[in-house]
């Protein structure tokens, strides 16, 4: 009878040490999960842009996301094992998209001079200029033909911003017949190209891609001003930021910018990745 007792307990001891060392190697597993790193493979990076600010990034007629921003973004998420997700909004709401959550950074030709305080900034990557599209048969060859002309510009953006800026391009802006502010840039392209307006005051990048498809408009010679575009982040959201930027140097250093680039030769020579 003792012997049985004896084989008895030493079975339900050995079946305990099994469960408590299956149990500790679970804990142990998801310890290391919950202790890993934050932005590990598998994290969600949901990249918020314009879906209309061509060739950085839109969405197209058929729904699909393109643009140089978004193809980068999807090339970071590649090179960490991300999941990629698209967060497209019309511009002005893009700050709220930030705050609220939704995305983690803004990402779609997004100046950062005059907003340096604003967000956390990744590494510039693109040059830039603001200019005045007009048509070629238009008569307007410099910034003092404007005077008494309807100009157009896209709400939130840095021309926008320029020709409001007492210090910036107000003094010519208001010069202005009228300054019309547009949802997007597309909608203000059209409108120049039907004559309701005179000019558009836009991104070189922007009208670099409505030059390529359309030979009637050019851009003035003179420039507005002249720019970096970033990626902007939440200012606590310092790690994220510091492994995009590192992404960055690697996608640089590999090609991958290059690459990416070469499929918007509008605005290839404005990279600065790599250079």
């Amino acid at each position: 009878m003792k012997k049985k007792l004896t084989v008895l307990v030493l079975a339900f001891t050995m079946v305990f040490t099994m469960i408590a060392l299956s149990a500790c190697g679970g804990g142990s597993d998801e310890g290391a999960a919950d202790s890993g790193d934050k932005y590990g493979e598998g994290y969600e990076f949901k990249q918020g842009f314009d879906l209309d600010y061509r060739p950085y990034s839109f969405v197209d007629d058929n729904g699909e996301n393109g643009g140089f921003d978004v193809e980068m973004a999807q090339a970071v998420c590649e090179y960490y094992g991300w999941t990629y997700t698209a967060v497209p909004f019309n511009w002005d709401a893009k700050d709220a998209e930030l705050n609220a959550g939704s995305c983690d950074c803004i990402w779609s030709g997004f100046t950062i001079n005059g907003r340096e305080d604003d967000y956390l900034w990744s590494k510039p990557y693109s040059d830039n200029t603001q200019k005045i599209m007009v048509k070629a048969d238009s008569g307007i060859a410099t910034l003092a033909d404007l005077a008494g002309k309807k100009v157009g510009v896209q709400t939130a953006t840095s021309a926008y911003d320029l020709l409001n800026d007492e210090e910036g391009q107000k003094p010519l802006a208001d010069t202005f017949g009228a300054l019309n502010v547009y949802d997007t840039y597309t909608i203000a392209i059209t409108d120049l190209n039907a004559g309701a307006i005179d000019a558009v005051a836009v991104d070189v990048t922007r009208a670099q891609e409505a030059m390529a498809k359309d030979d009637s408009l050019v851009c003035l010679e003179e420039n507005l001003g002249s720019e970096q575009y970033g990626i902007g982040f939440r200012k606590d959201d310092t790690e994220l930021c510091e492994k995009v930027n590192a992404a960055l140097d690697a996608l640089a250093a590999d090609g991958t910018v290059a690459e990416i680039a070469a499929k918007y030769p509008e605005i290839e020579e404005y990279i600065t990745l790599g250079k």
